[in-house]
């Protein structure tokens, strides 16, 4: 057998060199594992990834969670003055969180149309995945934050309402109260009543129930022990997701990382999962009790409530007598961390300023009677 030479060798070689390459070219440096969900296409939302599946219990797929939590936003925003700017006057942060356009922004304009510039901003954080036919104009105009889907039983609408939050509070150092309003949501006082009554006071306003039904399985959601150990249930509280915090409050919200980390777990039982009515009232309960008084200065009637939303005041509804009820009607005060002790919180009787829900149908009788009843206190 011929021994091969150095030179054949050599010529082997070259002839080889360009296989090597391509190959090399079109290989993958590393192996990529897709996840195909069940029964879905492609995401309609791209910067959400799919829920972990930890439990079965789901009747439907879970909706999908967002990939990051703007965690550089809220850590800058923990940093600012949790004072307002001294020799300016208090401003009131109006949040709205809409996955929708906003049905009453008729209303609103003539209620922020008769109040100075300097006493209020308006922050709107508005779900992308809807298509908004005509964009928000008037006083709502380029007050859109960036903003991220908002869905109903994930902790995404958490997310919303603490991204309005950061925002509000590295925009302008002179907000001084802060409150969360949904796109239903309707002023059932002037603008000079409210601005008075929020920034008079000294204390946040947000619902703070204990001991309600339903609590342990709402605390379980997410798991028997997902909670645990930062959340005990003793701890665990429930309250309407619309409240106005003050600036220091604001604060320790977008601060927040370790009760923040267990609310913003996935739900494994999704009929008991409503994280947005349960995460802010828990954190300033377990942070701040005596700061706050325990009670939604929002109107809601539950009775008649469907799918776990409250009733809805149909346009045949709406009138002067309606107002003048939600106004009459006491807020239900709740923990407010002195366990009882202090009876001068259940002696207080403070004006509801909003009311939810309203169908948008109801705007034009609501229009009729804003500057004779709805604007006169």
């Amino acid at each position: 057998m011929l021994s091969p030479t150095p030179l054949s060798l050599l010529c082997a070689l070259l002839l080889c060199l360009p296989l090597a390459v391509i190959i090399t070219i079109n290989s993958p440096a590393t192996t990529t594992t897709t996840t195909v969900i069940e029964g879905s296409g492609d995401n309609p939302v791209p910067d959400f990834v799919p829920a972990a599946k930890t439990h079965q219990r789901f009747s439907f797929k879970p909706p999908p969670l967002p990939l990051e939590d703007d965690k550089s936003l809220f850590r800058v925003a923990a940093r600012v003055s949790s004072r307002p700017l001294p020799g300016s006057p208090k401003k009131i942060a109006f949040l709205f969180l809409t996955i929708t356009p906003l049905p009453f922004a008729p209303l609103w304009e003539l209620y922020f149309n008769q109040t100075p510039r300097n006493l209020f901003n308006i922050y709107v954080h508005a779900d992308p995945t809807y298509p908004y036919d005509s964009p928000f104009s008037g006083v709502f105009a380029n007050r859109v934050i960036p903003s991220k889907p908002a869905l109903r039983f994930t902790p995404t609408l958490i997310s919303a309402a603490r991204r309005l939050l950061a925002h509000a509070l590295l925009h302008d150092p002179s907000n001084y109260m802060f409150a969360l309003l949904s796109a239903s949501c309707i002023p059932i006082r002037s603008f000079n009543f409210t601005y008075k009554t929020l920034t008079r006071s000294k204390k946040s306003f947000i619902e703070i129930l204990n001991n309600e039904i339903g609590s342990y399985d709402r605390w379980a959601a997410r798991g028997p022990d997902a909670m645990l150990p930062e959340v005990k249930l003793e701890d665990f509280r429930i309250g309407s997701q619309f409240w106005s915090l003050t600036r220091k409050h604001t604060r320790l919200v977008v601060g927040d990382q370790k009760i923040w980390a267990k609310f913003n777990q996935p739900c494994v039982v999704w009929d008991t999962c409503y994280p947005e009515e349960n995460y802010f009232p828990t954190l300033l309960h377990m942070l701040d009790p005596r700061g706050i008084v325990p009670a939604t200065l929002t109107h809601v009637d539950w009775n008649g409530s469907s799918d776990g939303h409250p009733r809805t005041y149909e346009a045949s509804e709406v009138g002067p007598q309606l107002v003048m009820q939600l106004r009459k009607d006491k807020p239900r005060y709740g923990d407010d961390g002195t366990n009882d002790s202090d009876s001068s919180v259940m002696q207080r009787r403070d004006a509801f300023l909003f009311a939810r829900k309203f169908s948008p149908d109801s705007i034009q009788p609501l229009l009729t009677i804003a500057s004779d009843i709805i604007f006169k206190d």
